[in-house]
């Protein structure tokens, strides 16, 4: 196993705590219903289900958020909510959840994004997914709008340690807004880190950019199946965005990376429980990441912190977070 000369990953969680990070990006209300399958439709071969509960959680770039908050770190959140009862649930689980819900700003023209998972939950067996709803606006933010997020960023950002951008492609990511992002990172000496679904080339000069394998088959217009291919494509999607540090995400196959002064690695899985749902895996991922980053650790290491962390919370259903607990009892166990 890869340690870049740290043999102790362990002891390295607790510089996870203590930081200051901003996360801006596309927020999202994530529903579960769940119910019980009584019977085959008649209208369509589809089960009927009886809702037997409700469950709503943070979802989007408000899940890095936690997942920072639950490291011990404070977390602001920067997004736009809608002026309707979904918009007013998210804000109210984001100060549940301890994290900086001053960034929030509430548009009057789009919906807070919400994505409804229908669920069939039929004990002792896991929940199986039914069908997925989602309610969402991709158009670009208004200029009143983007205006409202720049002002705001202005203010903010050199008071933190670390911005991620975390692009569901939902609007709020402009061109103009990134790219205050990265002047503002560069002035202050902070370290910007993104975590994009599309649009890899708004993101030049990141200090970490993460995407995930089909995002940079995408980015890069052809497949990646060998191990050459990997090491081809990260070094061509590393140079072309003058990025210091790329990583993709390979789901059970791991990671891989390269950076500035640093060649080509592949990082396996970390094998630290069965999987059960990858939901809101590459979230954890971003911020334990960010988080290493930002308290001086080397590449190799953040990305084995980071490694572990994603495989911990797909031992459970729906966006989850890890504990400093769970982190280092599972870093220990690996070595």
């Amino acid at each position: 196993m890869i340690r870049d000369a740290i043999t102790d990953l362990a002891a390295l969680v607790p510089g996870l705590a203590g930081r200051r990070l901003l996360v801006l990006g596309d927020l999202t209300l994530d529903e579960y219903l769940y119910g019980k399958a009584t019977r085959l439709s008649r209208e369509a071969p589809i089960p009927v289900l009886e809702l037997r509960r409700r469950e709503v959680i943070l979802g989007g770039a408000a899940n890095p958020a936690r997942n920072i908050v639950a490291l011990g770190s404070q977390a602001m959140l920067v997004g736009i909510i809608g002026a309707d009862p979904e918009g007013a649930q998210l804000h109210e689980l984001v100060e549940a959840h301890a994290i900086d819900g001053t960034g929030l700003l509430t548009s009057a023209t789009r919906p807070t994004t919400r994505k409804t998972r229908i669920l069939a939950d039929e004990a002792p067996r896991l929940p199986q997914q039914v069908a997925r709803l989602d309610r969402l606006d991709r158009i670009p933010l208004h200029a009143e709008e983007e205006a409202q997020v720049l002002a705001l960023l202005e203010q903010a950002i050199p008071h933190h340690d670390a911005v991620i951008c975390s692009d569901y492609q939902l609007g709020l990511l402009t061109p103009r807004i990134v790219g205050q992002v990265r002047s503002l990172c560069e002035a202050h000496g902070t370290t910007f880190c993104v975590d994009a679904q599309g649009n890899s080339h708004y993101y030049a000069g990141a200090d970490l950019f993460r995407c995930n394998n089909r995002e940079a088959e995408a980015a890069l217009g052809y497949a990646l199946g060998t191990e050459s291919d990997f090491a081809r494509g990260l070094h061509q999607l590393r140079i072309s965005l003058g990025a210091k540090l790329v990583i993709v995400t390979r789901g059970p196959d791991g990671l891989a990376l390269e950076g500035e002064g640093l060649a080509y690695h592949h990082i396996p899985a970390a094998r630290v429980s069965e999987v059960y749902d990858t939901t809101g895996a590459g979230d954890t991922f971003i911020a334990v990441a960010t988080l290493a980053l930002s308290a001086g650790y080397p590449p190799l290491a953040m990305a084995q912190l980071a490694n572990t962390a994603a495989a911990l919370v797909v031992r459970r259903y729906g966006n989850a977070v890890v504990t400093p607990d769970e982190l280092r009892n599972a870093l220990g166990s690996a070595a």
